[in-house]
């Protein structure tokens, strides 16, 4: 029985019946009880950034209160029932953007094979050296010749000759196909400096910057890489700064289209111009990345460079710290003239990472084995066709075993 509902008297009771008497409602307790948790976890489901309401009591359920006992006086107040729960009111915090990571073990599995079907053309010519049954001078002057034939270069090759020579000796190996598995390691070390990933939210937005010379698959790559990022959880804004190749805009823009992320683009506009008004943006709408497109660039054309460094200084200017990332996209193709277009972006711009493209059906993989050995860019992607899973995180280990597979 509720304390606070009185009983209605008996509208013909006789005169000689005691007409019943309703105990003193009891005095209501100024704090108010709170209200059960909801069932489920939809409560939590907040529009990040913002903070939950106080829940409220239903307004049909009253406060229950104990019936008291015919002989004792009502309880002045209300305790709580016992397994109620107290509303909780914390925020719900803002995620972080997701740094890019490797993709799940099943998923990884089928990008390796793509690896090495891709690089089997460059494996095949080193492979065939130990296909012999002695490990002597002969099978390391092959050995030399495959290497610089997959444009490995003279510092690499010859560095690489010296250490399977003492793994050889540490190992007491007597068959080459013992020696193949040294030479994977030798080459797995050599690529290890290049391995590192690209971290995404410790600046808001994350300027980065993309240049390359026409060819390499500059847009392309762009095109992939906002996917990467947009899987991860971040927003990504992209800046069509490639203002003097024809249809530029029109194919960052089927990329933005098709990754569902916003664009900054002006018609025949200052490529500088361009940049700083995206970084504005990016930071007014709350961007977590901002990748900017620059236009290609051959590395012997100074004057075309120039407009390169304008680029950055000008995003300096947008964002006291950017660009956070200056990246070069090269063509496994190319091979050594990937190395010298790398040392002359990292002289103009100063490189923090390298995305290689077109590794498919190349016999020149070989080319980042030199980058490792003369300047070493870190590698964040490589890619082994046009499609968007075939651009990936680069790992050492994978592309030494895929190269010699």
């Amino acid at each position: 029985m509720f304390s606070f509902f009185k009983k209605k008297s008996p509208p013909a009771a006789p005169a000689a019946t005691e007409p019943s008497v309703a105990p003193a409602p009891a005095p209501q307790d100024p704090t108010p009880s709170p209200a059960p948790a909801p069932s489920g976890l939809g409560w939590l489901r907040k529009p990040f950034g913002s903070k939950p309401a106080p829940a409220e009591a239903p307004a049909s359920v009253p406060t229950q209160v104990p019936t008291p006992a015919p002989a004792s006086p009502p309880s002045p107040t209300a305790p709580a029932a016992p397994d109620s729960l107290p509303t909780p009111t914390a925020p719900v915090p803002t995620p972080v953007p997701t740094p890019v990571t490797a993709e799940a073990p099943a998923a990884r599995q089928g990008w390796l094979n793509r690896l090495k079907a891709g690089l089997r053309k460059t494996g095949s010519s080193i492979a065939t050296v130990f296909t012999g049954t002695q490990i002597d001078d002969a099978l390391y002057e092959e050995l030399e010749a495959a290497l610089l034939m997959a444009d490995t270069g003279v510092k690499a090759t010859g560095h690489l000759l010296d250490d399977l020579k003492r793994r050889v000796k540490e190992h007491k190996a007597t068959e080459p196909a013992a020696v193949k598995a040294l030479l994977a390691d030798a080459i797995a070390d050599l690529l290890q400096p290049l391995e590192k990933g690209l971290v995404i939210g410790e600046h808001t937005p994350t300027v980065v910057m993309v240049a390359g010379v026409n060819g390499a698959g500059k847009t392309t790559s762009i095109g992939k890489l906002t996917k990467h990022l947009a899987d991860g959880g971040a927003a990504v804004l992209l800046a069509a700064a490639d203002t003097f190749r024809a249809a530029a805009r029109e194919q960052l823009g089927v990329w933005a289209d098709r990754n569902t992320v916003e664009i900054v683009s002006q018609e025949g506009g200052d490529p500088a111009a361009v940049s700083f008004d995206a970084v504005t943006a990016g930071k007014a709408r709350g961007k977590d990345v901002v990748l900017v497109d620059t236009a290609g660039r051959l590395p012997t054309q100074l004057h075309l460079m120039e407009e390169l460094k304008k680029i950055k200084r000008v995003l300096t200017k947008a964002e006291a710290t950017a660009p956070h990332e200056v990246l070069l996209v090269i063509d496994g193709n190319t091979g050594q003239n990937a190395l010298a277009q790398v040392r002359a972006f990292d002289d103009a711009l100063g490189l923090t990472g390298l995305i290689v493209t077109k590794l498919d059906g190349t016999a020149k993989g070989g080319v980042l084995a030199a980058i490792a050995q003369e300047r070493p860019v870190p590698v964040y992607f490589i890619g082994v066709g046009e499609k968007l899973e075939d651009l990936e995180t680069f790992n050492a280990r994978e592309f030494a075993q895929a190269l010699l597979s």
